[in-house]
């Protein structure tokens, strides 16, 4: 019996750990000649969130990578709230005063779109990570069957290695509802020289690093990764302010 009790045990805390705040993701693809416009369009909808109760979007715009040219991420914390009729009654009302015609210059701005629901850290965690940064890292991964929780677990391993290299560690994103995208993560940078900076770890901490998270060795991360995804999608965006 204590035998079976201690496997139990293992198997739970083998278990990845879910976080369970609620992010709403939305990918959007300007119209051609379109994308300051909709830059524009979410720039002035704040209003409308501070209306309606919810919290205002963490905003990026890509710089290089995927097709996509915003990242909208929204948190909503649980679907209980956000869909509670007072919270639905207040959007109603907020879209009858502010930004009346948004939905027809959604359309209007805007060549291709994608949502992902997914859970996350913390709201505070993210806003501590987001803070005063400028620049972030995001890669997007779709597992291979039988493998998502094996990525996610290397996605801790991996920030496991970026903190004991002292280096910012990854926002973990899971799957919940939506897209094909099983995971996601976010690395925040102060800019594109604080991303950089890496390059300038020396072997040795980088091969120790590696260890200590779980590594065969440094240059074993990458491939590692591959053994467990489908698809895999880097882009660098800046802050939309």
């Amino acid at each position: 019996m204590l035998f079976l009790r201690l496997f139990i045990l293992a198997l739970l805390l083998a278990a990845p750990l879910q976080a369970d705040y609620l992010y709403k993701t939305l990918l959007l693809r300007a119209a051609p000649g379109k994308l300051l416009n909709l830059i524009e369009l979410y720039k002035n909808r704040m209003d409308f969130y501070e209306a309606a109760g919810d919290e205002k979007p963490f905003i990026m715009r890509h710089s290089q990578g995927d097709q996509w040219d915003l990242l909208l991420l929204f948190p909503i914390k649980n679907y209980r709230d956000y869909y509670s009729p007072s919270r639905i009654e207040s959007r109603e009302m907020a879209a009858r005063e502010i930004q009346v015609d948004f939905a027809q210059k959604f359309k209007e701005y805007v060549a291709w779109h994608e949502e992902v629901v997914v859970l996350g850290a913390s709201l505070a965690e993210v806003q501590k990570s987001f803070t005063g940064m400028q620049f972030f890292h995001v890669e997007m991964f779709i597992a291979l069957p039988g493998k998502h929780d094996e990525l996610y677990k290397q996605r801790q391993m991996e920030n496991t290695y970026l903190e004991k290299l002292d280096r910012p560690q990854n926002l973990i994103f899971t799957h919940d509802q939506g897209a094909a995208w099983d995971i996601f993560t976010i690395g925040c940078y102060r800019d594109l020289k604080h991303f950089a900076e890496s390059a300038d770890i020396a072997e040795e901490k980088e091969e120790e690093a590696a260890r200590h998270a779980g590594f065969e060795a440094a240059n074993r991360i990458g491939t590692y990764l591959r053994t467990l995804i489908h698809q895999h999608h880097d882009t660098l965006a800046v802050a939309v302010k």
